[in-house]
């Protein structure tokens, strides 16, 4: 025998089991019409795949998973989709969210079932992708979806895989009934959840209050399994503190039970990981405790996820005149529901409707006296009291730095309270909160990064285009310098021609003449002296002319430039010595015309 442990605090409220386990798990029907949320779990809403108008056949794909925290949304049965709208969820806001409404045909046509072929030899990846792709979320708890707890992720071997049939909340016995009637169901699928984790133990926690399901998962467990009994107290079924009991450990503050190797699924999402991949059956129903004295049948009933809820409370037979509310889930967790055309969700394991002498309505709150009572009881080992405080003056800081989101809203702090403080009201209102502020936060942080993002990009691109302006004033310099240079050495002629626009003037008709008569001079073809003479004063006059124009660009130019003003200049000066030059070219030849008369 397997020692068991305890945890702290913890109640013994009465358990008002028995009224609803008379009778086996019944179908509870086709309904009408078929309201189905496409957020049924914790994580992303699924996205519609299907439009208002098309005809659907039960296990057809109604919405896709968004993402790695989502499941997707099949049809119950087969219908029409009449609409994609908000309609009223069960939620403890009492808020509307979008769902896929179905009208039902009655019938109940399905796709052909695709169970996972050669499933005891499939790798895990194929088993996760089933696993996934049949919409399964956690069926005891919040919903998590089953297959991202299925991947603790790298570095996170399991030991130990618990399967969690404790079922603690007075009145719910949907748990109950599936051990008793379908145990075997719930040992394959835990088969099935040991191959993808490998654990070195496989244990089935039970509470002592349970014996007929007790004695039906021993017949059904093999060697690899234990089913584990301990002694009931509320709330043994949460997770940290089921496994506080069987394992005696706790899991840190902040932390999740794959912190410390150990896994927990529920006996109900056992059960549909079997008939997802042995029958290849998506997750569309499960079985929901209808309970309460207000009830007049009441059971445990199978039933059509989107099922209408008043619908449903029809059929167990809710007599309206004793009704005083209706709640989801039991009187501890639980709460109520604004209308009955909410559905039933994947995470709706009862439906209580009391009498007002069965749950009478709580007093006024009074005054917190300080009695440390809520404290004894809490099994989070938290400070209720001081919880309540914070809560009250809004200090959402200290909140986090008590540990408020260890609380698991048991309500057992409420029950023992002597001042009828609903302190688990304060505790969801004030998480709801701070959830809320740390989005905002993020979202706050993320237009932050954009902004500082779009600033660094912009200072970049204009350190780019500088960048640039100054390669081009660079590169515009070195040409211009390049100019000058090219200039300087062609000479007076090439400057004139680059600051003129090649100019056609006589002057540039005289520089022709002259370079031909040097050439014919120094042919030899100097001609007669008096010819001579002649070509040499109009050489003379020429180069005369071009000195003085030369001299006037260099007058009027504005010295926009200091190179093109230096080749001017040396234009001028060199254009100067031509014609001294020249002239005295001249004189030498007169004087020879003279000797010769």
């Amino acid at each position: 025998m397997r020692r068991v442990h305890t945890f702290h605090g913890g109640i013994h409220p009465p358990e008002h089991k028995a009224q609803s386990l008379q009778a086996p798990i019944q179908p509870a029907g086709i309904p009408p019409q078929l309201v189905l949320p496409l957020a049924q779990h914790i994580g992303a809403p699924a996205q519609p795949v299907v439009r208002a108008g098309q005809a659907v056949r039960g296990g057809e794909l109604l919405a896709e998973a968004d993402g790695f925290v989502s499941v997707p949304v099949h049809a119950p049965t087969s219908g029409t989709v009449s609409a994609i709208e908000e309609r009223p969820v069960p939620h403890p806001s009492g808020l509307s969210a979008p769902c896929i409404v179905i009208d039902t045909d009655g019938a109940d046509t399905w796709l052909p079932p695709a169970p996972l072929a050669a499933a005891e030899r499939a790798d895990q990846t194929r088993l996760r992708e089933c696993i996934q792709g049949a919409g399964i979320a956690g069926m005891g708890g919040a919903g998590f979806p089953t297959a991202v707890k299925l991947s603790p992720g790298p570095g996170k071997a399991i030991d130990t895989l618990i399967i969690n049939g404790t079922e603690c909340e007075p009145y719910i016995t949907a748990d109950d009934s599936l051990m008793r009637e379908r145990a075997g169901d719930i040992v394959a699928g835990t088969r099935i959840l040991a191959e993808l984790l490998a654990p070195r133990d496989i244990l089935i926690g039970v509470e002592d209050n349970k014996p007929e399901a007790i004695a039906a998962l021993q017949a059904a467990a093999d060697s690899t399994m234990e089913v584990v009994v301990f002694p009931t107290k509320y709330p043994s079924g949460g997770e940290k503190q089921l496994i506080e009991i069987l394992l005696g450990k706790q899991v840190p503050s902040g932390g999740i039970p794959a912190d410390i190797g150990v896994v927990c699924q529920n006996v109900g999402t056992a059960v549909a990981v079997h008939e997802a991949v042995a029958r290849g059956r998506p997750l569309v129903s499960r079985v929901t405790t209808v309970t309460g004295e207000a009830v007049t049948r009441p059971g445990n009933y199978e039933v059509l996820l989107g099922t209408p809820m008043g619908w449903l409370l029809e059929q167990a037979g809710v007599d309206p005149d004793r009704a005083r509310r209706l709640i989801m889930g039991g009187p501890m967790m639980g709460f109520s529901i604004p209308a009955p055309e909410c559905p039933v969700v994947k995470t709706t394991n009862c439906l209580l409707v009391p009498t007002e002498a069965e749950l009478p309505t709580p007093p006024p709150a009074q005054a917190c006296i300080r009695c440390g009572l809520c404290a004894e009881a809490c099994p989070a080992t938290l400070l209720p009291q001081q919880l309540y405080w914070f809560a009250r003056g809004k200090e959402y800081d200290k909140l986090e730095g008590h540990n408020l989101f260890d609380c698991i809203e048991c309500g057992a702090c409420s029950y023992v309270c002597p001042s009828h403080i609903p302190l688990v009201q304060y505790y969801r209102a004030s998480k709801a909160e701070i959830i809320a502020r740390r989005r905002e936060a993020e979202k706050a942080d993320h237009a932050r990064e954009r902004f500082e993002a779009r600033q660094a990009r912009m200072e970049r691109l204009a350190a780019e285009r500088e960048a640039k302006r100054a390669e081009r004033k660079k590169a515009a310099e070195a040409k211009a310098r390049a100019k000058a240079r090219a200039a300087a050495t062609e000479g007076a002629e090439t400057v004139d021609g680059a600051q003129a626009a090649a100019d056609e003037d006589p002057i540039q008709a005289a520089i022709e003449r002259a370079k031909a008569r040097k050439a014919a001079l120094a042919a030899g073809d100097a001609g007669e002296p008096a010819d001579r003479v002649a070509k040499l004063t109009a050489n003379v006059d020429a180069i005369a002319k071009r000195l003085a124009a030369a001299r006037e660009k260099l007058e009027s130019y504005d010295g926009g430039e200091a190179p093109v003003a230096e080749a001017l200049k040396r234009g001028v000066e060199k254009t100067a010595d031509k014609l001294a030059k020249a002239e005295a070219e001249l004189r030498e030849a007169r004087e020879g015309v003279s000797e010769e008369a």
